[in-house]
């Protein structure tokens, strides 16, 4: 399986980073090795002093498919979750300003948090679902699938252009604002609705 992001999905984010508002959805992947581990906490790794939390809806592709028209990308997926995009903030900065690619700042071990998953039949409205991340019982950041720049099907048709999507594939969709620096001793509690979907320690 493969972890295919999505940067500056929402516009709130990109304000609040400074960053060039894209013409098209911007997309990374992480390794299967970024996955934490159920039951794991967060390691904040060595070579950062400036992780921050992105809490992201989930797609997980349940079928194999290449070139989806947005209008049958429904077709591709019954489950939402919801996860974590670790980021060592000023390793990204370092390497951005460099023209380097983000990975070492994105995909390192750990890195991407996957929460719990519910079928999409359980949701009214794709594109408005609402979603929380609380740090130490308070929300420190939260969004709605409305928001998105570029909408979930809108997202698979894009990125099945480029990649074949498989079975067990997860879209990490964007995250909203708020993002911010995690410390040791954090709890991330992560929701859909009012619907517990991951809670996590940071070591």
């Amino acid at each position: 399986m493969k972890i295919i992001c999505i940067g500056r999905n929402y516009a709130e984010h990109i304000k609040e980073l400074d960053n060039e508002k894209p013409k098209e959805p911007i997309i990374f992947l992480k390794p299967d090795t970024a996955i934490l581990l159920k039951k794991q906490p967060f390691f904040i790794p060595e070579f950062s002093n400036d992780v921050h939390h992105e809490v992201e809806l989930l797609v997980r592709i349940n079928r194999i498919g290449k070139h989806i028209d947005k209008k049958f990308a429904h077709k591709y997926y019954d489950e939402i979750g919801l996860g974590i995009d670790f980021t060592a903030r000023d390793l990204q900065t370092q390497l951005k300003e460099k023209g380097l690619p983000w990975e070492k700042a994105k995909s390192f071990d750990g890195a991407a948090v996957v929460g719990k998953f519910i079928n999409k039949n359980e949701i009214e409205d794709i594109n408005n679902i609402n979603f929380s991340l609380k740090r130490n019982k308070s929300v420190v950041q939260s969004g709605n699938s409305m928001l998105m720049m570029w909408k979930i099907d809108e997202l698979i048709e894009y990125v099945s252009k480029y990649f074949t999507l498989k079975i067990g594939d997860v879209i990490f969709t964007g995250t909203p604002a708020g993002v911010g620096k995690v410390e040791t001793n954090d709890v991330l509690t992560g929701y859909i609705e009012e619907t517990e979907m991951f809670s996590i320690k940071v070591k």
